[in-house]
């Protein structure tokens, strides 16, 4: 199994010529090709930096037996044309088995909405978190962290790290972080965790 990195919060997930996409947001530009490119596509939770709504309805409007997931918001502003998934749900997706984990988006602050967030555990090894440090509740191979935002915090991020125990780490979720910044994480989470965090060049892939 690859894994591609592409701007921001999103992945695609290939074996065997399957594409799976998670997390196409405004914040990844070539966001149009890779859901044209998606067997199936995954959504965290709504905000536009992991969703956009415009380009995945369009997709939809293309090519409307496109496999979309996500918690009820999503369908909602898809208008329906997604299957909502919640916490203990198992799904497959592109051929890729998928169980969903967590309920809510990371507190911003007391004032702002916390929206619904679900993570991804893609065949039972790969952990996307979206926008929380919830823990998944299972082990995990490879987690992919966030590292950057309003709501991040390296301290939390460490201590996250520290309780899903994966062998390998990603970061994602770093485009508000300079070079400097990124390296930053690196160093720091890394130092505390002794588990070195890999920054993957987007449109890089790795092997899973």
């Amino acid at each position: 199994m690859e894994l591609i990195k592409h701007a921001h919060a999103c992945v695609t997930f290939t074996e065997g010529g399957r594409r799976l996409l998670i997390d196409p947001g405004t914040f990844t530009p070539d966001a149009a090709e890779l859901i044209a490119a998606a067997d199936a596509v995954l959504v965290t939770h709504t905000h536009f930096d992991h969703f956009d709504t415009g380009t995945l309805a369009a997709e939809l409007d293309r090519r409307p037996d496109l496999p979309v997931y996500g918690p009820a918001a999503v369908t909602e502003e898809l208008g329906g044309r997604a299957t909502t998934v919640t916490a203990g749900d198992r799904i497959e997706a592109a051929g890729f088995t998928v169980t969903v984990h967590g309920e809510s988006h990371a507190l911003i602050h007391a004032d702002i909405p916390r929206v619904d967030n679900v993570g991804y555990l893609v065949a039972g090894r790969v952990f996307h978190p979206g926008d929380s440090y919830a823990l998944p509740g299972v082990a995990v191979e490879t987690l992919l962290l966030p590292t950057s935002g309003p709501w991040t915090k390296f301290g939390e991020a460490a201590d996250f790290v520290r309780a899903v125990h994966p062998s390998r780490l990603i970061q994602i979720h770093e485009l508000m972080l300079s070079e400097l910044g990124q390296n930053a994480a690196r160093t720091l989470i890394g130092g505390l965790t002794d588990l070195p965090l890999d920054n993957l060049p987007r449109g890089t892939s790795t092997t899973l």
